[in-house]
């Protein structure tokens, strides 16, 4: 697919509003355009109707209040539970009434108020590696905070937002004094000061930096399938920890229909194609994400990993604790 450059022009600077057309669907996206695009590109085969896709890492509720109803973008894409609540909490967002939205997305996926939408899962797991790590040796996140790692632990940023999440969720399960104390414990056990991404610290593993890092399942099927990954991906194992009398830690990537929506007709055919069985499928075997609609299987890839149990945790409740989460890993400086 061939983006106009007239649009992408104003999206990338979001200084004028486009006018309303009918067959094309403007999203701002927190997710790398490569990832989305040949979902992009299939609903644009199918429908006719053009996707064009500006990246916008940071600032993205900022960007769209100050827009206000300029603002060219129809959906929003994000990609966690809590970024996804703070563009809704900044009332830039609209409720969407859709019979095919309700049908796809489990009611624990989607917003009681019909505001985001989940389009897939993911759990935030550890690598362990193969040679260093016993099979059924890392069991829980709590255990993460011991002394046995000690030295042996490599992490990402503690305030990225997958890291914010977990806190968040050992926030809901435990308060913020144990989690407060259980993040001080994972910054005791770092190998290194966090850096790079989560595929980075497989790579870490596969260099003998660390024996164990927290990352999300999609990455390793990424890693498998990159020639110059593939290495660091085989080093690990993939284990599904649990919180103690709970299950594995789980984040969404979704979808929102932004208030002005210049083009809401079209906007909302693309929010229930995204749920469908075609892009849930691309979702499953290109991204290797977990399909939030029933009944779509997983990759092969990642139905090799094994099952596991999701935690309880309602999303919007992990949500809620990622200002004091965020709170936490400024006080302890995390990263330093």
């Amino acid at each position: 697919m061939s983006l106009r450059i007239s649009t992408l022009a104003v999206l990338a600077l979001g200084t004028a509003a486009l006018p309303a057309v009918a067959e094309e669907v403007n999203v701002y996206s927190h997710r790398q355009p490569e990832l989305i695009q040949p979902l992009a590109d299939a609903f644009t085969a199918e429908t006719g109707i053009d996707v064009n896709i500006a990246f916008v890492d940071k600032g993205m509720a900022e960007r769209l209040v100050a827009e206000g109803s300029r603002s060219p973008a129809d959906l929003v894409l994000t990609v966690d539970i809590a970024r996804l609540t703070q563009i809704v909490d900044a009332g830039v967002t609209q409720a969407v009434e859709s019979d095919v939205l309700n049908a796809n997305i489990p009611s624990n996926f989607r917003d009681a108020g019909n505001e985001w939408f989940g389009l897939t899962s993911r759990a935030r797991i550890i690598y362990a590696s193969k040679d260093r790590v016993a099979p059924g040796e890392i069991t829980t996140y709590e255990d993460l905070a011991s002394e046995k790692w000690k030295g042996r632990l490599c992490s990402r940023s503690g305030t990225n937002d997958y890291n914010v999440a977990l806190l968040g969720a050992m926030i809901a399960h435990h308060g913020e004094a144990y989690a407060k104390t259980w993040a001080e414990g994972l910054k005791a056990n770092l190998a290194r000061k966090p850096a790079g991404g989560d595929r980075d610290q497989a790579k870490a593993i596969w260099a003998g930096e660390c024996d164990i890092a927290i990352g999300n399942t999609y990455y390793m099927g990424q890693m498998v399938n990159d020639p110059e990954q593939k290495d660091w991906a085989n080093a690990v194992r993939v284990d599904f920890p649990v919180f103690e009398g709970d299950g594995t830690h789980m984040n969404i990537s979704g979808v929102a229909m932004t208030k002005s929506a210049p083009n809401k007709a079209a906007a909302l055919k693309f929010m229930e194609w995204l749920t469908g069985d075609h892009a849930q499928k691309i979702y499953a075997e290109t991204n290797y994400e977990f399909p939030v609609k029933p009944g779509v299987p997983r990759s092969e890839l990642v139905q090799s990993w094994g099952d596991f149990t999701p935690d309880s945790l309602d999303l919007a409740a992990v949500a809620k604790e990622r200002p004091v989460a965020l709170r936490i890993m400024e006080e302890i400086n995390f990263d330093g």
